[in-house]
C-alpha cells in the first residue's frame, strides 16, 4: 500500500511540474522511461497535451506511443498536423499501425471513435482449448488481453468472460458459457452509447459495422471519460469559462477565455443598474431601502440557478422539452411560491426585530416572493426555449436568468417602496 501511495504521489508530483512549470515540461518528460510517459500523455489536459506534442520530436512520441492501448493512441495522433500523423503511423510498429489504421477510418464523435480493437472472433463451435490458444496469441503478439467475441452463423452470439478459459475444461464447446453483450452501430453518436449502457449495465459494448460484423469493443471505462469531459464541459459553459481553459493556464490564456462572457454579463449588470436608476428619489429618502437590495437580487439569482442546474440536467438525459414542460413549470412556481414565503418571513422578522419599519419588512418579504417566482419561471422555461433554438442552454440561459431575477427584482421592491411610502 506504501509503494502504490508513493507512486500515485510521485506520477502526480510529475503532472504538477508538466502542467504548471512550462520551462522544465520537456526536459521532465524525456527524464521519464517510456512506459511513464504513456501514462503521463493520457492524463495531461488537452492544451497541455497540444503545448508538449508540440515540443517533443517524433522519434520520442513514436516509442511512448507503443506502450498506450490503441484507442488512446489514435486520440493523440488525431490531435496531430496531417504530415505530422503520417510520419508517426509509418514508424509504428505494425501491430499499432493496423490498429490505428483501423480507428482512424471512423469518425471520433460516434461510437467507433470510442472503441477498441482488441477483441478476437471465435465460432460459437470451439472448443476451450483452441479459444485458450488463440487468446494466449493475442496476449503475446500485443500484450493485451482481448475481448472474446463468439459468432454464430456470421451474427454475433455474444462474448465469452475470459475466466471461464482457467475453469472450463479443454475439450468442452464454449457455447454453453457465453453471455450476452449489447451492440451498438458504429455510426451513433456518444450520447446513444451512453444510453445503452444505462438501459444495459454491462462493462462492455460490441461495435457493428454496415454489414453487421463486429469492428470493435466499448468499455465501461472508456464511457466513464466520455462522462468526465461531459460533466466538464457543462461546468465550465455553467460558469461562462472556456471548456478548454485549465487551472495551469496563464493569465494571458485565462483573460482570452473569459473576457466575452465577463462584457455580455456588464451589458446585463447596466439594465439592472437603469432599473435602480429609476427609483433614484426613493432610494434617497429611504436609505434603508438600499441595505436590503442586494438580498432581492441575490436570492433571485441563487434561486434560478438553483432551477436552472436541475433543468440543465433533464434536457441533457432528455428527461424534459418545451412540449412537455407545462408540469415542471407548475411544480417550480409552486416550489418558489412556497420558498419565498419561507425566506420572506425570515427577512421580515428581521427588518421588523432590527429597523422597526413594518412597511418595509412586508415591502421586502413580497419582493421575495415575487422575485423567486420569477427566478422559478424563467431558470425553468429560458433554458428550455433555448435548446429548442439550438444554444447551449447552459451557456446561454445563466444571463437572461439573472437579468430577470435582477431587473424585476428590483422592479417589485423599489416599485412596491414607492407606492408604499409616499
Amino acid at each position: 500500500m506504501t509503494n502504490s501511495n508513493s507512486q500515485h504521489n510521485g506520477l502526480n508530483n510529475i503532472l504538477h511540474t508538466i502542467s504548471f512549470y512550462p520551462e522544465k515540461r520537456v526536459e521532465t518528460f524525456l527524464s521519464l522511461l517510456p512506459q511513464t510517459r504513456a501514462t503521463v500523455l493520457i492524463r495531461l489536459t488537452k492544451h497541455i497535451l497540444y503545448s508538449l506534442l508540440n515540443q517533443i520530436s517524433d522519434e520520442v512520441l513514436i516509442d511512448t506511443l507503443e506502450h498506450l492501448d490503441p484507442d488512446e493512441a489514435t486520440d493523440i495522433i488525431q490531435s496531430l498536423p496531417k504530415h505530422r500523423q503520417k510520419n508517426i503511423l509509418e514508424h509504428l510498429s505494425e501491430e499499432l499501425r493496423n490498429s490505428v489504421a483501423i480507428l482512424t477510418e471512423f469518425d471520433p464523435q460516434t461510437a467507433a471513435g470510442l472503441m477498441n480493437v482488441d477483441y478476437i472472433q471465435v465460432d460459437a463451435s470451439d472448443s476451450i482449448f483452441n479459444v485458450a490458444k488463440r487468446f494466449k496469441a493475442h496476449e503475446k503478439r500485443t500484450g493485451r488481453l482481448p475481448t472474446i467475441i463468439v459468432m454464430e452463423e456470421g451474427k454475433i452470439k455474444g462474448y465469452l468472460p475470459g475466466h471461464e478459459l482457467s475453469f472450463a475444461k479443454p475439450h468442452e464447446h464454449i457455447l454453453k458459457y457465453v453471455r450476452r453483450i449489447p451492440t451498438v452501430k458504429h455510426n451513433v453518436d456518444h450520447d446513444h452509447v451512453i444510453k445503452i449502457f444505462k438501459d444495459h449495465p454491462h462493462n462492455k459494448i460490441a461495435v457493428l459495422g454496415e454489414h453487421e460484423n463486429v469492428v470493435g469493443v466499448i468499455y465501461s471505462d472508456d464511457i466513464l471519460r466520455v462522462f468526465e469531459d461531459q460533466e466538464s464541459a457543462s461546468l465550465y459553459d455553467f460558469a461562462g469559462v472556456h471548456e478548454e481553459e485549465t487551472v495551469s493556464d496563464s493569465a494571458k490564456t485565462k483573460i482570452k477565455f473569459r473576457y466575452k462572457w465577463l462584457i455580455v454579463n456588464l451589458a446585463t449588470a447596466f439594465l439592472a443598474a437603469f432599473t435602480v436608476g429609476l427609483f433614484n428619489d426613493t432610494i434617497s429618502k429611504y436609505v434603508l431601502l438600499a441595505i436590503y437590495m442586494p438580498i432581492v437580487a441575490g436570492m433571485g439569482g441563487n434561486a434560478g440557478t438553483q432551477t436552472l442546474a436541475v433543468l440543465v440536467r433533464g434536457i441533457s438525459l432528455k428527461q424534459i422539452d418545451l412540449k412537455t414542460s407545462l408540469l415542471t413549470l407548475k411544480h417550480e412556481l409552486v416550489a418558489a411560491f412556497f420558498n419565498g414565503l419561507i425566506n420572506g418571513a425570515i427577512v421580515a422578522v428581521v427588518v421588523v426585530v432590527f429597523n422597526h419599519n413594518v412597511k418595509v419588512a412586508i415591502i421586502l418579504a413580497i419582493a421575495m416572493i415575487v422575485n423567486l417566482v420569477v427566478a422559478g419561471f424563467f431558470g425553468t422555461l429560458v433554458p428550455l426555449i433555448m435548446k429548442s433554438l439550438g444554444k447551449d442552454p447552459a451557456t446561454s440561459a445563466t444571463v437572461f436568468i439573472t437579468t430577470a431575477t435582477d431587473v424585476l427584482g428590483f422592479l417589485v421592491f423599489l416599485g412596491l417602496a414607492t407606492l408604499m411610502l409616499q
